[in-house]
């Protein structure tokens, strides 16, 4: 009958599983997500990120371009570029294929829940809590895609880069091409950062203390190699 019972419920009756505590934990996910993409892209951060840091870069790889005529390594390291954004679209594309069969079927994970906090869950609101891993990992398949594409669009565009530096169309298109490749990091790294907080949504499983502490320790961990890591300072002394 209890079965029976969870079967029948609708997704009014799941969100009222959700306690205020949960609620909590979930809007923490959701601005951590938010909030440490804007303090890493944002120009006003009086300390500059890795991905801001590397955006310079992209821009002075694109001006020392226009200098040399031999760029088939430019070439190369655009498809590698492009091969990094496509392995992991499909890491992200398996790893959702595997969420969503667990979700049609979630009763071994249930046990394993069950097991480690000791409580029982309906099984509708244990779907619901892999659906949120679900929307994260979607969102990193999507940016991950159109960070290939872009990363196309910066090749062709490239490629139409004069060989002559003096030629005027040169320094427009060698910048078009940067702002181009810049596009397509931006969107790597945020599809990367989905998938951070797709691990850390994980933790809801748990809870919503452990959804909480993953959450931090997602934060804590992009922010640190954003900010106060080895190749931040590298990339910073090459300034």
């Amino acid at each position: 009958m209890r079965q029976a019972k969870l079967t029948g419920m609708g997704m009014l009756d799941i969100l009222g599983l959700i306690g205020p505590v949960d609620w909590a934990a979930l809007g923490l996910l959701l601005a951590a997500s938010v909030g440490i993409g804007w303090l890493i892209e944002s120009p006003r951060m009086s300390r500059t990120s890795v991905t801001r840091l590397m955006s310079e870069y992209q821009r002075e790889w694109m001006r020392q371009l226009t200098k040399r005529n031999n760029r088939i390594m430019d070439a190369q390291i655009l498809v590698s570029l492009r091969q990094g954004a496509s392995f992991f679209a499909s890491t992200a594309l398996l790893a959702l294929g595997a969420l969503l069969a667990l979700i049609g079927n979630p009763q071994p994970l249930a046990g394993v829940a069950e097991g480690l906090v000791h409580v029982a869950a309906p099984t509708q609101l244990l779907q619901a809590k892999l659906l949120l891993v679900v929307l994260f990992l979607a969102n990193a398949f999507l940016k991950f895609v159109w960070s290939n594409r872009v990363f196309g669009y910066a090749s062709v565009v490239m490629a139409a880069v004069p060989d002559d530096p003096a030629d005027p169309h040169s320094t427009p298109r060698a910048a078009q091409s940067a702002e181009l490749n810049i596009r397509g990091m931006y969107n790597f790294n945020r599809g990367l950062r989905s998938m951070y907080f797709a691990l850390a949504a994980l933790g809801w499983l748990l809870g919503a203390a452990a959804l909480a502490l993953a959450t931090l320790f997602v934060l804590w961990l992009l922010w640190s190699r954003e900010f106060l890591s080895g190749p931040h300072e590298i990339l910073k002394g090459g300034e």
